[in-house]
């Protein structure tokens, strides 16, 4: 983007889906770079641990975030995930298993409803723009990180809202990220001067709270910097 459009950015209000790993960090990190003012929402949503909760408020405060908006929803209560059920992470699985199938990690429906109260925020705040890092490539066969869905959710969305049905606004998702591989996000991040040491990617941290390096995540972000060919400063262990 040349100097002109970023100014035609300034001031303008985004909101970042920031869940605290590298994908969410790095997108955050490209908004911001195009003169974006960050308003990061982060959920807590029965998740195993809340340590990415704590990953994300930092990047928040890293990044200079105008807000940053943390809610509270139980999906513990729907379940359907090892993320949210007590249902084992898968450990050691190769990397053609990690892409094959729709992993039990996924949490049914999570970014159509993150996507939901992110556009919800958007409407109060009067923005008109939406940031979410997923991306197709590189990852674990989500559904909900497809392009397609992406620009339906975006169609569903401009019909749904005030701004989008009197016509003042038109509401666009940002997905910066989504056809990228995780070697290439590592790259575009470090390049942005992103703090990978700020982020947490693991699905099952050890009871001391490290990374187990042995789950889908742990395995794909080493995947991702060795192939970027930077170091991994590794999360920071408070």
């Amino acid at each position: 983007m040349n100097l002109s459009a970023c100014d035609a950015q300034a001031g303008k209000r985004a909101v970042v889906l920031l869940s605290g790993g590298i994908d969410s960090t790095t997108a955050a990190a490209v908004i911001k770079a195009k003169g974006y003012q960050l308003h990061a929402l982060t959920f807590r949503y029965g998740q195993r641990h809340a340590r990415e909760v704590e990953s994300a408020k930092r990047i928040a405060t890293a990044l200079g975030a105008v807000q940053h908006l943390i809610l509270d929803l139980d999906l513990r209560q729907i379940g359907g995930s090892a993320l949210t059920a007590d249902i084992p992470v898968p450990k050691s699985r190769g990397l053609d298993e990690i892409g094959s199938g729709i992993p039990v990690t996924y949490v049914p429906a999570r970014n159509t409803i993150f996507l939901s109260y992110a556009l919800a925020w958007a409407e109060v705040i009067g923005s008109e723009d939406i940031v979410l890092g997923v991306n197709a490539i590189d990852y674990s066969g989500y559904p909900d990180c497809r392009p397609e869905y992406i620009a339906a959710f975006e169609r569903m969305a401009n019909l749904a809202t005030q701004a989008g049905v009197e016509g003042g606004s038109k509401l666009t998702i940002h997905t910066p990220l989504i056809h990228l591989t995780k070697a290439e996000i590592v790259r575009r991040g470090a390049a942005l001067g992103v703090d990978f040491a700020l982020t947490w990617s693991c699905y099952d941290p050890t009871p001391d709270g490290r990374p187990c390096r042995a789950c889908d995540s742990c395995i794909l972000r080493e995947k991702g910097f060795v192939e970027a060919g930077i170091p991994d400063p590794g999360p920071t262990v408070s």
